[in-house]
C-alpha cells in the first residue's frame, strides 16, 4: 500500500497530472512491486503564493511524499527513489534538481483500510522486498 502526494504549482499540475502519474505508478509497480490497480495519487495544486521554494528550482518544482507500509528493504526503497528521480524528470521535461521525494514508512497496524486494520489484510502483492 502506498499514498502518494504530489505537491506542485497549479499550472505544472494541470498540464503535466496523467503523465506525473503514469511515471510514478509505473516506477511504483517496478520498484516495489505495487499492482496495477493501486495507484492512489493526491495532486495538491498549488497558486505561486502558496509554494515558496528557492528560486533555482525552477517553475516545476515539484515535491513527492510517499506514505507507504513499512517493510520494503533499502534496496527497494532505493530503487524508487532513483526510478522516481529518472521517471519524473522525463515525464514532466524538468531537471532532476527540481524533484524532492520522501519516503515515510508506518506499521501496518497503524492503518484503516477498507474497513480492517491494515495488518490484518490480506494484500495481493507482497510488502516485504
Amino acid at each position: 500500500m502506498a499514498q502518494i502526494k504530489i505537491h506542485a504549482r497549479r499550472g505544472f499540475i494541470d498540464r503535466h497530472r496523467q503523465t506525473l502519474s503514469d511515471a510514478i505508478h509505473g516506477v511504483m509497480m517496478e520498484a516495489l512491486g505495487l499492482p496495477e490497480d493501486k495507484r492512489f495519487h493526491r495532486f495538491i495544486a498549488l497558486d505561486d503564493v502558496d509554494f515558496i521554494h528557492p528560486a533555482d528550482r525552477g517553475d516545476g518544482y515539484t515535491v513527492i511524499e510517499i506514505l507507504m507500509f513499512e517493510g520494503r528493504s533499502d534496496a527497494a526503497k532505493r530503487a524508487c527513489l532513483r526510478g522516481l528521480m529518472r521517471a519524473v524528470p522525463e515525464a514532466a521535461g524538468i531537471p532532476a534538481a527540481a524533484v524532492e521525494i520522501t519516503i515515510i514508512e508506518t506499521p501496518m497496524a497503524n492503518w484503516g483500510i477498507r474497513g480492517k486494520i491494515g495488518d490484518e489484510l490480506t494484500l495481493n502483492y507482497k510488502v516485504e522486498t
